[in-house]
């Protein structure tokens, strides 16, 4: 990573983490400063986030020290079930892949979609993607429309018991990268994010519409897709 995305990721993985009500500590945040300032390379974080994997109050630590360094193993962006559990195994790699999908529970929220059927909404999903060539050569407003109408169908799958969220945004942000946009997540107000996808869940997505549209800007392909703040760095 250059310097400027080296800054950038630190931004999008402290964003995506507080979309999620999480905040990392100070040692974590300490390691990500010396990271942007080549004070530390990425496999001396990857040990880091090792050492705190395995001290459960340490998750969100680790969390934010994954997240940063997501990019740096790449996967293969098939849009489907797989790219989302190969980006989920990236930050929670100690996770055993038997307990990384939701599973039904009694009590299981009714807004999201049956546990016992996660595969088959997932193709069908992957599917529907595919068919509109994961959003490609599309105008802004239609972008932004099908963008909304996947984080929802995707966010009412809910594939994981943990870091769902954020193993969502990472997808999204790499397919609009992909498909010719950039999102920038410090955008995203956490309130109205949250109230955004709730009103999802209930059949509006004008919220969420509306909370993409202040995010999108067209693609900068010599960059890295993980982006919360336009001004990470003088290539933006």
């Amino acid at each position: 990573m250059t310097p400027a995305e080296r800054q950038s990721a630190v931004a999008f993985a402290l964003r995506n983490l507080l979309l999620d009500d999480r905040q990392p500590g100070p040692s974590a945040l300490q390691a990500a400063s010396d990271f942007v300032a080549g004070r530390r390379q990425a496999e001396a974080l990857a040990d880091q986030a090792r050492r705190l994997e395995a001290k459960a109050a340490a998750l969100t630590d680790a969390l934010f020290l994954r997240t940063i360094l997501v990019c740096q193993r790449p996967w293969a962006t098939e849009g489907d079930l797989a790219e989302l559990r190969a980006i989920h195994r990236r930050l929670l790699p100690c996770l055993p892949e038997e307990r990384a999908l939701r599973r039904p529970q009694p009590g299981d929220d009714a807004s999201l979609y049956p546990a016992a059927m996660l595969e088959q909404g997932a193709a069908a999903i992957g599917q529907e993607l595919a068919a509109e060539h994961n959003l490609a050569s599309l105008d802004r407003p239609v972008f932004v429309e099908r963008l909304a109408h996947y984080y929802d169908e995707l966010s009412c799958l809910h594939p994981f018991a943990d870091c769902d969220g954020m193993t969502l945004r990472i997808f999204l942000s790499r397919l609009s990268h992909d498909a010719g946009w950039d999102l920038d997540w410090g955008r995203a107000d956490p309130t109205a994010h949250r109230r955004a996808l709730q009103r999802a869940l209930r059949g509006k997505t004008d919220d969420l519409q509306t909370l993409i549209a202040g995010m999108v800007r067209p693609v900068n392909p010599t960059r890295i897709f993980l982006i919360a703040g336009w001004d990470q760095g003088p290539a933006h």
